[in-house]
């Protein structure tokens, strides 16, 4: 079956999606949350529901606590922040122990996106998705202009597709 067709069979699909921002800084007051409101936005614009949104530290433990709650209630999860390589970028590493199948496509394609804006910067981003119990994982970077490239470029053109596909 073409593409196409696979996604109408999802067209009018609600999706309820989660969002958990992993920073220090907004955690502690120090930095203004711009990816709640951002995500809300583009999330509800595009027909879809911000079901539960958290802004947590940079710790395993409640990272890995906050994603876990998520799965019970979402369809998405969308967890920004620590995608890159310092000490404190645990996301990547913390999720791959929730996550059952991955989905190398995203990361793939939004690392070119990436590369065509900033150049080799782009291989410096840890981000990925993947499928964990009934639900999509996706982690992003956490600055608003990754967020929204995510979304607006990868995550909600197809969600409605992936999410329907899990459910059959």
């Amino acid at each position: 079956m073409p593409v196409d067709e696979h996604r109408g069979l999802w067209g009018g699909l609600k999706v309820r999606f989660c969002l958990v921002v992993t920073s220090d800084s907004i955690f502690k007051g120090l930095k203004r949350d711009e990816i709640t409101p951002l995500v809300k936005g583009l999330v509800v614009s595009a027909g879809h529901e911000l079901a539960l949104s958290r802004v947590v530290p940079n710790i395993p433990e409640v990272i890995t606590g906050e994603v876990r709650g998520c799965l019970r209630n979402c369809d998405v999860v969308i967890v920004t922040g620590g995608t890159g390589l310092s000490k404190k970028d645990l996301s990547p590493d913390v999720l791959s122990g929730i996550c059952g199948k991955p989905i190398p496509g995203y990361g793939e394609l939004f690392r070119y996106l990436t590369y065509l804006e900033f150049g080799s910067a782009a291989m410096l981003s840890r981000n990925y998705a993947c499928v964990a119990e009934d639900s999509v994982i996706f982690l992003t970077p956490g600055s608003p202009q990754a967020v929204r490239l995510a979304l607006e470029k990868l995550i909600l053109p197809e969600v409605r597709h992936l999410v329907g596909e899990l459910r059959r």
